[in-house]
């Protein structure tokens, strides 16, 4: 059974920084492309970051928090990461991590595996 579990969410000020992480079984973690989406109240998904298989050396990271957020993986602790800095209120949302092989950057929302979310919220 395949599972992603999102952890790390919370309030936060703005300006503040959090990591998020996903830990995954069931699947050969080093294999899969793996990413972060995240989706706030009345708005839709929203894609946030993507990383490759492997050594993960290709990411691609939303406009909206490029310079800010960092996708990162782990595959001896099958776990991906969200480094997330300089938070603001606009980043206020349910964050949540999936997982697919194949071509990475090109899916949009179509990945096989989500994990349930976790949420972050940023105020003053």
């Amino acid at each position: 059974q395949v599972r992603l579990e999102e952890t790390g969410g919370d309030s936060v000020q703005i300006g503040g920084s959090m990591r998020l992480s996903c830990k995954v079984s069931g699947i050969t973690f080093s294999r899969y492309c793996l990413a972060w989406f995240r989706q706030g109240l009345e708005k839709s998904r929203e894609e946030v970051a993507i990383i490759d298989p492997e050594r993960g050396r290709k990411t691609k990271v939303a406009d909206s928090v490029k310079g800010r957020f960092t996708i990162s993986r782990d595959n001896a602790q099958n776990t991906l990461y969200l480094q997330m800095n300089d938070l603001k209120p606009e980043d206020t949302a349910t964050y949540f991590c999936a997982a697919d092989v194949g071509a990475c950057f090109q899916r949009g929302d179509r990945w096989q595996y989500w994990g349930q979310g976790t949420q972050v919220t940023v105020s003053s």
